[in-house]
């Protein structure tokens, strides 16, 4: 399906075992490549490839996708929808609710300093499925739905007010954690994130890329999660601290956002950590933001 008011989105399916490009429908997945070659973009045999030349792509996009052809049409498992992001840069404690349930309430914003952390991107991105191993020896796996933007034009030291005009579009992520890893309360530096956050496997993406059109406003869209079917995050972006926009402004005075980079925007309340509760092997995580769709994937063992 399509995510919200548009026409088309991106994904990547595993066909006989190799990743195919797809350009998505209402009604099915086509073959990336014919598709656009059809309304005279040919060679676009990634979606990676097409954050190269976003606008001249998504105008591609939007009139192949009233011309697919049933020929194009496969199936298959959902893999991550863009292998692979050029970067991943995640924002941490970015909810009012999450920072409460963490242990400060009443949280203002002017007390706060917008953080980033970041996962490596080949190792970390997976789909949909029994895709998601178990870190080596945590006993502290825990789960956060993020709302994830994917970077279409260069970004470099830009104003809250024009930042959005950098996003390409949209998709669902899953940041895992392991917290015991994270915590290192015996350093000086407490904190291991690399430790908690890098961990392979560990930053589920999809399932599919919308446009940025998909979302009306990213600060009022609905994220849940479930684990085995229990709800546990039910939350909405605009109890976020730092906009969307105001997230790509700062990191883009840290760093150039270039296209094709992802940014995972924070998570809302309802983790495993304040309840240590955690995740084991065998079970099943639901993610679902409106007009983007649900991403489901499976704790699989350790390797």
């Amino acid at each position: 399906m399509a995510g919200g008011g548009s026409s088309w989105s991106l994904a990547t399916l595993a066909v006989d075992g190799a990743p195919v490009a797809c350009l998505e429908t209402r009604a099915a997945c086509y073959r990336l490549a014919p598709s656009l070659a059809r309304v005279g973009r040919p060679g676009a045999t990634s979606v990676a490839a097409l954050f190269e030349d976003w606008p001249a792509a998504a105008a591609a996009l939007e009139a192949a996708a009233s011309r697919v052809e049933a020929a194009d049409r496969v199936e298959g498992a959902r893999l991550a929808p863009i292998l692979y992001p050029g970067k991943i840069l995640c924002a941490g404690a970015n909810y009012y609710d999450h920072l409460a349930e963490m242990g400060m309430p009443g949280a203002r914003k002017e007390d706060q300093r917008l953080f980033f952390f970041m996962k490596p991107s080949r190792n970390a991105v997976v789909g949909e499925g029994a895709s998601v191993r178990m870190p080596i020896g945590t006993k502290a796996f825990d789960w956060e739905i993020e709302l994830a933007l994917v970077i279409g034009r260069t970004a470099r030291n830009v104003g809250a007010e024009t930042a959005l005009s950098h996003v390409a579009g949209w998709t669902v992520a899953i940041d895992f954690s392991a917290r015991d890893h994270n915590r290192a309360p015996e350093t000086f530096y407490k904190l291991d994130w690399v430790a908690g956050k890098a961990n392979d496997t560990c930053c589920p993406l999809g399932p599919r890329i919308t446009p940025f059109s998909a979302l009306a406003d990213p600060q009022d869209v609905g994220l849940k999660l479930w684990v085995n079917g229990e709800l546990k995050q039910d939350g909405r972006s605009r109890d976020m601290i730092f906009s969307v926009a105001e997230q790509i402004a700062t990191a883009s005075r840290i760093m150039t956002l270039d296209p094709g980079d992802v940014l995972l925007t924070g998570t809302p309340a309802g983790v495993g950590v304040p309840r240590q509760t955690f995740l084991k092997v065998g079970d099943r995580v639901d993610a679902e933001i409106e007009n983007i769709g649900r991403l489901s994937v499976t704790i699989c063992e350790p390797r």
